[in-house]
């Protein structure tokens, strides 16, 4: 059932899902889940976090065993009970959860399962090798397929997954937040890549909290809420704000939440930041008040501007000033000393422990505070802390005590957000903020930014999102091969002047 010629069921639709239901102890996930995919087409999939989609798909693909509903392929009804089914069924799956195998290569990672034999049933690693190199080179993504997975950055393991997904030639592709960890220029490459799989017949279901990708590569369109069917119809027939009210059931005036004025005080003066292969005179001042962009393409340098600045990297040189006075930043330790704060951008590796409870996460930073002897920590005053933070950051949590993994992703990064606010940094540095979060969830983080800066503290934002960085930035910095390639006011900025100095 791999192939799509002639295949589409006599209705015209490649896959159909009905009545879809699934809970979990007793808790609905979904509903009512409808959707409809034809040949030769791409179908987004939008909602806010906690809107169902993930159970959805996790159903299609047999992960999650339905409580009730249909799902035909072609016109037959199918159910299966377990990824494999449906991976022969053609249907094949990029997570937005990264799950990969770090002690092995990038081609073993792609094949895993499937690797090509040779006559004597040994694993042939140099075809294994040449068949990955042709998959990344058909995306255009330039990694040696060697490189042990351990050595990628989140963006580079998002691009390993595409390929994985695409190695298997599925004629339904369910890509969830493909682009979510990659930059512009990448996405090109994955846009373009899915045009050519339109062209071939097959159907394309694309989830994404980015909007401008949605109105760029889709042709039709479903909104699910609250685990319930919403709204499908063509792109063509929908703009921006209409589709806003179908994922979060109001009326959005004003995307991006920016109330912070610069003041004349320089917080923090970066001079002469050099790391050897990466970085080169990398040279800011930041205002008391202000919010800096940070912009460039994959690989240009900016995470490790950040990863410098905060102790994570310590073979650098260069001078950091704050308030006015040298500071050595050798280590976290040093970092956090001088009232520096990084969110950073991968919340469920490096952000959060995913086992430990939200009031675990928002105390995490602050235990040698709540301290005393005996290494005794004062639970009343980490739960008021706790309590505190959940109600500033509007951390949507039925008790500080739950696992901060049963929470949406735009809940999660207001926990990773409350955490460092309890440290009381003066600066924040901020890498891929709303990196996997719904519009809604994305305007309460730029809200809480805004306030931050607002009430005299400072930030520097990484983000791969020139919308972003173009809606909530005072000024951008543009790093190119890990130097300064412009500096941007807010006036002046537009995507065209960002795209034409990263490049």
């Amino acid at each position: 059932m791999s192939s799509v010629e002639g295949a589409q069921s006599q209705s015209g639709w490649l896959l159909e899902v009905f009545g879809l239901q699934k809970s979990f102890g007793g808790v609905a996930a979904l509903t009512d889940g409808r959707f409809r995919l034809k040949s030769g087409s791409v179908h987004a999939l939008c909602g806010g976090n906690g809107a169902g989609k993930s159970t959805f798909l996790k159903i299609v693909m047999g992960i999650y065993q339905r409580d009730a509903g249909t799902v035909r392929i072609r016109g037959h009804d199918v159910s299966f009970t377990e990824p494999a089914g449906a991976l022969a069924a053609g249907i094949s799956i990029i997570e937005q959860e990264l799950s990969p195998i770090p002690g092995m290569t990038i081609a073993e990672n792609i094949f895993l399962g499937r690797e090509p034999v040779n006559r004597f049933g040994w694993v042939d690693f140099a075809a294994m090798n040449r068949s990955a190199k042709l998959l990344l080179d058909e995306l255009g993504f330039d990694i040696q397929v060697s490189t042990e997975m351990h050595e990628l950055t989140v963006a580079q393991i998002q691009l390993v997954e595409i390929a994985k997904a695409l190695s298997r030639d599925a004629d339904i592709l369910i890509m969830d937040e493909p682009t979510s960890a990659v930059g512009e220029k990448e996405a090109e490459h994955l846009f373009a890549v899915i045009r050519r799989l339109k062209a071939r017949g097959k159907g394309i279901i694309y989830v994404s909290h980015r909007l401008t990708e949605v109105f760029d590569i889709a042709d039709t369109y479903t909104v699910l809420r609250d685990g319930r069917f919403v709204a499908e119809g063509a792109i063509a027939d929908i703009d921006r704000n209409t589709l806003i009210r179908h994922i979060v059931g109001r009326e959005l005036t004003d995307e991006f939440v920016k109330a912070n004025t610069p003041q004349p005080r320089t917080v923090l003066r970066l001079t002469n930041l050099s790391r050897p292969g990466k970085l080169a005179n990398i040279e800011f001042d930041l205002r008391a008040g202000e919010i800096l962009g940070i912009y460039g393409l994959m690989g240009a340098g900016r995470t490790e501007i950040l990863e410098c600045l905060f102790g994570l990297d310590t073979d650098w040189t260069g001078t950091v000033e704050i308030n006015g006075k040298v500071v050595k930043i050798g280590s976290v330790r040093d970092a956090m000393k001088a009232q520096l704060a990084l969110v950073t951008e991968d919340r469920k590796r490096s952000g959060l422990i995913m086992g430990a409870s939200v009031l675990q996460n928002l105390s995490l930073a602050i235990l040698p505070r709540l301290t005393w002897l005996l290494n005794i920590v004062n639970r009343k005053v980490e739960g008021r802390l706790a309590l505190e933070a959940i109600a500033r950051f509007r951390i949507k949590a039925a008790t500080e005590h739950m696992s901060v993994s049963t929470l949406s992703g735009g809940n999660q990064q207001k926990v990773v957000m409350g955490k460092w606010h309890l440290t009381l940094p003066s600066v924040l540095l901020l890498d891929e903020p709303t990196r996997g979060v719904d519009v809604g969830a994305k305007r309460e983080i730029y809200a809480l930014m805004s306030e931050f800066a607002q009430e005299g503290g400072a930030i520097v934002m990484v983000s791969s999102e020139a919308e972003e960085v173009l809606g909530m930035s005072d000024r951008i910095i543009v790093i190119r091969n890990g130097r300064m390639a412009g500096q941007l006011d807010r006036d002046d900025a537009t995507q065209a002047a960002l795209l034409n100095l990263a490049t």
